[in-house]
């Protein structure tokens, strides 16, 4: 028998299957969805201090290697978050907060305010937006990125994790890790967000494919797994004193594993769980499975982060 369960950050997780921040959790009908899911774990959408509409329609559309959108961060304002997560059953499942201000007030503002409301919900900074127009990706840089985590850490006293953008240099990868390695209450590193400012093209209609920043939007899906296999690996490497979780391109088990191998300890679908949606974990969690009796191991320890170099 497999044994998919595992622990992160003292809490006890039946696999190590979540969704993606933005997706299937905008609203209480599709955090319940997940919560009901056979996902191990699941993230509200990233909130903002007030609410928002997000860019205009059309801001999402599937292709034929994945997914293309601008969405604007679309939500319901953290305050309907918050008391999503108050109400939540932590004995059924973990949950996570994402939290993605629209500056630095704005992040301090919602962090005290989930600080003083102490809820078992496990935060994820949202550094990595690429979607907001005129607000440019903090973990894009590296001072601004180092005096939010230096500000949020002195306001919050629980562990957290922050979700990063794709790095596509390894000296961009060092200087990353040097300055999330100085903050200990850092414990997890999301990698990866979609990447960023891509544009698809409709050859048929010689149009782009979704209205906001003139068809420019993020990608994921099948396009970005061997990129996000990397950064999974980079920060697993470097940032030996935490976690990180794997996101991107995942829509079977074995892209699942893949990401494990390379060093999740949790593993997150976004655009695959936007076409399939929840019943998706039940799908990869037997697939992950199989797989993993296929080779002989019987639990996720046994290959987690053991991936082999030539």
């Amino acid at each position: 028998m497999t044994d998919l369960s595992t622990r992160f950050l003292d809490c006890a997780f039946a696999n190590p299957l979540m969704n993606a921040s933005g997706v299937w959790c905008y609203d209480q009908t599709e955090l319940d969805a997940l919560n009901l899911s056979a996902a191990g774990a699941y993230v509200t959408k990233s909130c903002t201090l007030e609410p928002r509409a997000g860019n205009p329609e059309p801001r999402y559309k599937a292709t034929p290697l994945g997914s293309i959108n601008s969405m604007g961060l679309p939500n319901l304002g953290y305050r309907f978050y918050l008391d999503y997560v108050a109400k939540h059953d932590y004995a059924r499942k973990p949950l996570f907060m994402s939290v993605a201000g629209l500056s630095l007030e704005d992040n301090l503002a919602m962090v005290r305010e989930i600080k003083a409301a102490n809820v078992p919900a496990i935060m994820e900074l949202n550094l990595s937006c690429p979607n907001v127009p005129g607000k440019p990706q903090i973990a894009y840089d590296f001072d601004a990125m180092d005096a939010m985590l230096a500000a949020v850490c002195r306001e919050y006293d629980k562990p957290f994790g922050v979700k990063m953008p794709p790095y596509f240099d390894i000296a961009h990868f060092d200087a990353a890790a040097e300055i999330l390695n100085r903050y200990p209450q850092v414990a997890f590193v999301t990698c990866i967000n979609s990447i960023g400012n891509a544009l698809a093209i409709d050859t048929e209609t010689e149009t782009v494919l979704i209205k906001p920043k003139d068809g420019f939007g993020g990608i994921g899906g099948d396009y970005v797994l061997p990129t996000a296999l990397a950064n999974v690996n980079a920060f697993f490497r470097r940032c030996p004193d935490k976690k990180v979780i794997g996101c991107g391109g995942v829509k079977t088990g074995e892209q699942v594993f893949q990401h494990l191998l390379a060093g999740a300890s949790l593993v997150q679908v976004g655009t695959a769980l936007q076409e399939e949606g929840p019943a998706i974990f039940a799908r990869l969690a037997d697939e992950l499975a199989a797989l993993m009796a296929k080779k002989g191991y019987k639990t996720l320890g046994d290959f987690q982060g053991k991936l082999k170099t030539l």
